[in-house]
């Protein structure tokens, strides 16, 4: 055996054990007539002691050849230390090395392989086999281990199958572009990598699996916005004879499941918002709602006031920061250019303190009297103390902007704590949505989502109204969840089709093999997706996905430990039928 022992385990209890370990050493301190060296392996670090008076001399001169990262084994016998350290789980106790077998020289190490490193990202991506050597990468990937054993354990206790699903499929249109592979076998055509498995997750409802899921790998070929990686990791779930209430409870359950074995947080039933509601109280529907900052229409009371700009705009909106009426104007100036970002596009921002005494002080006091901002303050929920911000402009763009704005303010005044939990479900989004450059209409989810059954009339009349029978789990402003109830009628799901702009053949051609299965007895069907690498960023108390994935990609989508994607020879184009242009 190359170990009796790992390197986290031994204590007091292990005094006068002969142990063998073996692990990379994370330093040497040679004193002359003695050696400590810290051995390090993934459970933990213990302290190995060379004595020149109770350790062989050839020993002690192999030990002061050690270098940073050298893998090695050793025989020892565990005696108690000096100089306790209470800050190791193996600090009451230390190895007398008998014999030291070096297994792997080790060159200098780019960076430090410490808890605080010297490495900057880009360097630790190249080495990213040495980073996972590190405390926080380690313990990220143990805990996303975690997450996902407890995720299977739950849906295996409640009757999911895990099955798999294929990687080489059809390419269809669902959205973001498709990764394509190439066929040697078929000329000319190719497979795609999947997006998500949703046809074929609905084909095994249609197979009678009732209760599926899998933990499994999507890619998207986008331009990679912050945090996103051209390749991500699902749990796919979908069930069989449920409606929209049986689903929400079955993954809250998952979630509240998750919360309370992985943090020891107990939560509340998840509250439920519209989308509507979502977009005017929030301006996203992705809300963050362990802080409060509620959107305030300010239309009503600010506008024909003789001030032009809000005159002229089609939403007035303000919120109230918590406890910053006593920002300086170099505070507020800073907020001011924050919104003027390119990033957030807004034009300017006004300000209005609502002092301790009642009173209230603004930016445009040359325009409104003390009751106006009194009702200001009324709509936006300001307290005596709180700072009102408001934007104008047109609607959509003025509340995306303040959602930016509120989240912002939010961070800087710490609310957004990592180790609160605020999960909610967003319901009753729109089916479609308007393309103005295609001129058509496109489905917000995806072109399989059922729409309400109360709205199924307005299908024919009035289909940007038409509500969608789907669904989103939101914790920390982050969406983590989403799904919906499929169609699985083949009549309405070629109505769907064709308000989406398909053609008969087109349909055919791209989903006849669903439409198909849909003739041989489908059940009624939903499902949910969560992410599961944001999923974990979350419960881990952090905001960067690629923290705990074990190879991530860069921002350009490269993966720079082996430098992909790369060329590959003219042999291997010529065998694919491709000729480079």
């Amino acid at each position: 055996m190359y170990r009796s022992h790992n390197c986290g385990e031994l204590n007091a209890s292990h005094i006068n054990t002969e142990v063998t370990l073996a692990g990379w050493v994370q330093k040497s301190r040679d004193k002359g007539f003695m050696i400590w060296v810290d051995l390090r392996d993934r459970y933990g670090i213990t302290q190995l002691i060379f004595d020149e008076q109770r350790t062989d001399k050839a020993v002690i001169e192999k030990a002061k050849s050690l270098g940073r990262e050298f893998v090695i084994q050793i025989k020892g016998t565990v005696i108690e230390r000096v100089s306790k350290n209470p800050n190791m789980a193996t600090g009451d106790v230390e190895i007398l090395v008998t014999e030291l077998t070096i297994l792997n020289e080790a060159q200098l190490p780019p960076f430090t392989i410490e808890d605080e490193t010297d490495g900057g990202e880009d360097i630790r991506m190249k080495y990213r086999y040495l980073d996972i050597r590190r405390n926080p990468v380690k313990n990220n990937l143990l805990f996303r281990h975690k997450v996902s054993m407890e995720v299977r354990k739950y849906l295996s206790d409640q009757g999911f199958c895990d099955v798999e699903t294929p990687y080489l499929i059809k390419s269809t249109p669902e959205g973001a572009r498709d990764f394509v592979v190439p066929s040697r076998m078929n000329e000319g055509q190719f497979y795609a990598l999947p997006q998500s498995p949703q046809t074929f997750k609905q084909l095994l409802m249609v197979g009678g699996m009732d209760k599926y899921f899998q933990i499994v790998k999507c890619f998207r070929d986008e331009d990679l916005r912050a945090d996103r990686q051209p390749e991500f990791t699902q749990i796919d779930c979908e069930m069989a004879f449920v409606e929209q209430e049986d689903i929400l409870d079955m993954f809250e359950g998952l979630t509240r499941h998750l919360l309370k074995e992985i943090k020891g947080v107990e939560v509340a039933k998840f509250p439920r918002i519209t989308y509507d509601y979502a977009m005017k109280t929030y301006g996203n529907d992705k809300p963050d709602i362990r802080f409060e900052m509620k959107f305030g229409e300010l239309n009503a009371v600010a506008q024909h006031k003789d001030f032009p700009v809000f005159n002229s705009a089609e939403l007035v909106v303000g919120i109230a920061a918590p406890g910053c009426a006593n920002y300086t104007r170099k505070e507020i100036d800073a907020l001011i250019d924050w919104v003027k970002r390119p990033q957030v596009g807004a034009l300017g921002m006004v300000y209005v303190k609502c002092e301790e005494d009642g009173t209230f002080k603004s930016s445009v006091d040359k325009f409104y009297d003390q009751e106006d901002l009194k009702k200001w303050a009324e709509i936006t929920n300001a307290k005596p103390g709180d700072l009102i911000l408001v934007l104008s402009g047109k609607a959509d763009k003025t509340r995306t902007q303040l959602s930016a704005l509120r989240m912002e303010v939010a961070t800087r005044l710490g609310l957004r704590k990592s180790d609160e939990f605020a999960p909610l479900w967003v319901v009753d989004f729109p089916l479609l949505e308007w393309d103005e450059e295609s001129g058509r209409y496109h489905a917000m989810h995806h072109p399989f989502t059922s729409p309400k059954p109360e709205d199924m009339a307005l299908i024919e009349t009035e289909p940007g109204k038409v509500r969608a029978n789907a669904y989103d789990m939101v914790l920390n402003g982050n969406e983590i969840g989403g799904g919906s109830i499929r169609i699985h009628d083949r009549e309405l799901q070629s109505r769907m089709f064709d308000l989406l702009g398909f053609s008969k053949e087109e349909a055919l051609a791209q989903f006849g093999f669903l439409m198909n299965a849909f003739e041989f007895g489908a059940p009624p069907h939903g499902g949910l997706a969560f992410g599961l690498d944001r999923l974990v960023s979350i419960l881990g108390g952090q905001e960067t996905i690629r923290d705990f994935i074990a190879f991530p990609k860069n921002n350009s989508g490269r993966d720079v430990m082996i430098d992909a994607p790369s060329t590959i020879d003219e042999a291997q184009l010529q065998e694919l039928h491709i000729k480079l242009r």
